[in-house]
C-alpha cells in the first residue's frame, strides 16, 4: 500500500521493490504453481528497470522476459535534467549527484550491473520517437548482455520505427504486436501447441 512505498518502496529503500518481487517469484516456484522453466515475466518503461534489476539479481529464476521501452540506463538518465521527466523523478529515485543516491542507484541499474551469468530468453522493445525512454538506451542494454552473458538464449531488440513511448496507437496495430510478445514468451516456455498457428523455427 501507500505506506509501503513511501517508506520502503523508493529512495534508498528501492532495492525492496526488486527483492519482492524475486521473493513472489521462488513462493510461485516453491507452492509448485510453476517451475523456473515455466515463469516469464514482463515490464514497461520504470517496470523496464524492474525486470531487468531482477535479471541480474536472480537470472536463475525466470525463464523469459519481455521488457517494453525500458528504462535501463538509469544513471545515463538521471544524470541529464535535460530529459523529458527527469528532475521530476528525483522524487522517486533520489537526485543523483547527491553521492548516497547515486551509488544507491548505480548499485541495482540493469545496464551497469548485467554480468557474466546465464540470462533467461529476453525480447525488448523500443520506439524510435519515445522522448521518455530514448531508443539507444535498450540498444545499449542488448549490447552489454551480449558482450557479458555466458549462454545464448533469445536476446531480441525490436524498435518500432513510427511510435513512441506508448506503442502503437491503432487498436489492430497494438493487437499485432502484442502477438509478437505473447509468441516469444509462449515459444520459450515450450507452449507453442497453444499458438494459432505453426512457429517458425
Amino acid at each position: 500500500g501507500r505506506h509501503w512505498y513511501e517508506k520502503e518502496g523508493k529512495y534508498l529503500a528501492k532495492r525492496n521493490t526488486f527483492t519482492d518481487f524475486c521473493d513472489c517469484a521462488e513462493y510461485l516456484v516453491k507452492a509448485g504453481i510453476t517451475t523456473t522453466d515455466r515463469l516469464a515475466i514482463t515490464g514497461r518503461s520504470a517496470g523496464g528497470l524492474l525486470v531487468g534489476a531482477v535479471m541480474n539479481m536472480r537470472p536463475d529464476l525466470f525463464r523469459a522476459c519481455v521488457a517494453g521501452v525500458p528504462f535501463v540506463d538509469v544513471m545515463t538518465t538521471m544524470c541529464d535534467p535535460s530529459i523529458p521527466l527527469t528532475v521530476t523523478e528525483w522524487e522517486e529515485w533520489g537526485n543523483p549527484n547527491e553521492t548516497k543516491y547515486h551509488d544507491y542507484m548505480m548499485s541495482y541499474s540493469p545496464i551497469d550491473n548485467v554480468g557474466a551469468k546465464d540470462y533467461p530468453a529476453i525480447m525488448i522493445t523500443a520506439g524510435l520517437n519515445d522522448p521518455r525512454v530514448a531508443y539507444w538506451e535498450p540498444a545499449k542494454w542488448v549490447a552489454r548482455i551480449r558482450e557479458m552473458r555466458t549462454n545464448k538464449r533469445a536476446l531480441l531488440l525490436k524498435v518500432d520505427m513510427s511510435s513512441g513511448h506508448f506503442s502503437a496507437s491503432d487498436r489492430y496495430r497494438h493487437m499485432r504486436e502484442s502477438s509478437i510478445e505473447y509468441a516469444f514468451v509462449l515459444k520459450e516456455l515450450g507452449c507453442t501447441e497453444l499458438l494459432p498457428f505453426p512457429f517458425p523455427e
